[in-house]
């Protein structure tokens, strides 16, 4: 393997495959979405987090050496907060996407992980932007990206939680 190209390198690769099969899937849950009248919201605000999102990634791959060691157990770590991301894309099923869609009437969700938290897949972000740099002892870059990530979705999640106050309150009616 040439010197610039480690298990690093590698990882960030298989996020961004992972990122992109979630996009087409994403694509396919709002064109259905679209078509039974759900309106977006915080569109102009998606490329801060579609920016975020790539800089994290590239992160790994052009700051993290090649040669640097991998930690086990927080790798074992990082695949069990995957195992979470997915529990939270099923849980939503048709509705999950990456931008902020709404459907009037539709129910807000209260099953699986979102009988913890709100904002389960938020949680998950910020998790796992923290974890996968450490996996390589990658200590700046963890501590930057979710710091930036923070941020970024704190106001995504004023964002969603303007768009979705109307059904939750009309939820909490019934």
């Amino acid at each position: 393997m040439p010197d610039f190209f480690g298990w690093p390198q590698i990882a960030a690769l298989l996020v961004l495959v992972q990122r992109g099969l979630e996009e087409l899937h994403s694509a396919r849950n709002t064109r259905r979405l679209v078509a039974q009248g759900a309106r977006e919201a915080g569109a102009a605000y998606y490329p801060v987090v579609a920016v975020t999102h790539l800089a994290w990634i590239a992160a790994l791959f052009f700051l993290v050496p090649a040669d640097a060691a991998m930690q086990p157990v927080l790798a074992v770590a990082y695949l069990v907060v995957q195992a979470v991301r997915y529990w939270v894309i099923g849980t939503l099923g048709r509705y999950w996407t990456h931008r902020i869609y709404t459907l009037d009437g539709a129910a807000i969700e209260r099953r699986g992980p979102y009988r913890f938290t709100r904002h389960p897949n938020y949680a998950v972000t910020i998790v796992e932007t923290a974890l996968l740099p450490l996996v390589f002892g990658a200590v700046a870059v963890s501590l930057i990206m979710t710091a930036i990530w923070i941020a970024v979705i704190r106001y995504k999640i004023v964002l969603e939680d303007d768009a979705l106050a109307e059904r939750r309150a009309a939820g909490e009616r019934q």
